[in-house]
């Protein structure tokens, strides 16, 4: 994809993606669909680094693909982002290194925006492999509840596996029920953050089921594009 050029042969600022390598399905509102940034009006360019898996960086977190994200975000900003971010929220432990190494603003994951939520709480694909390491460099604030959806569950066994099919019906029952029982075992939470970059896809069922406001990747994006203009 190539981004049009505004006045003088410049191009033309976009939200880059920095994209795992996957083939499980994306449906609208995933951050990996174009249909997700068109809506919203933002122009996009999505890069996928190559052999970044959703298990090697989720339950590995394989510290080979540090270099390969930093030198995918250089790119993207050479080719005219204004704006980068990543296909995985636990992406946000390479956010200090990230930022360091590219002149826009980088938001790595959702968690960023948890400091900023009253009394937030975390919905994840991996609760186990969410660490204090991670929390603490996306600076989400000690004590926030963390939920993961069911190990084993469509959602999370399509996602971690790479599957090429899954059953999106189900899939937004097991993040609506993490969510539903992240509130029932914190009934004083007023906000819920979904860290997994494919789960805004189901932000309204969310919503509707636990009665909160409901952030994730794609609404923290959509905020930090429309500061920028």
């Amino acid at each position: 994809m190539k981004s049009s050029q505004t006045g003088a042969g410049r191009p033309k600022p976009f939200l880059g993606i920095l994209m795992l390598d996957t083939r499980f399905p994306r449906p609208p509102g995933d951050i990996g669909n174009p249909q997700t940034w068109a809506q919203l009006g933002i122009p996009v360019r999505m890069l996928k680094v190559e052999g970044a898996l959703p298990a090697k960086i989720v339950q590995d977190a394989d510290p080979y693909f540090v270099q390969p994200f930093i030198d995918a975000a250089r790119q993207l900003e050479a080719e005219g982002a204004a704006l980068i971010s990543t296909s995985c929220g636990f992406l946000a432990a390479y956010q200090g290194l990230l930022a360091q190494s590219v002149s826009v603003p980088v938001v790595s994951s959702s968690l960023l925006q948890c400091a900023d939520l009253p009394a937030p709480g975390v919905v994840t694909i991996a609760a186990a492999s969410l660490t204090p390491r991670i929390l603490e460099a996306a600076g989400v604030p000690a004590g926030v509840p963390v939920q993961g959806v069911a190990p084993g569950s469509e959602f999370a066994t399509r996602i971690l596996q790479n599957e090429a099919e899954m059953d999106i019906a189900q899939a937004r029952r097991d993040v609506v029920a993490a969510a539903v029982a992240l509130q029932q075992a914190h009934p004083q939470l007023q906000s819920l953050v979904l860290e997994c970059t494919n789960m805004p896809v189901y932000r309204d069922a969310v919503a509707l089921a636990t009665g909160l406001p409901v952030h994730d990747v794609v609404s923290l994006l959509a905020a930090r594009w429309d500061a920028l203009r």
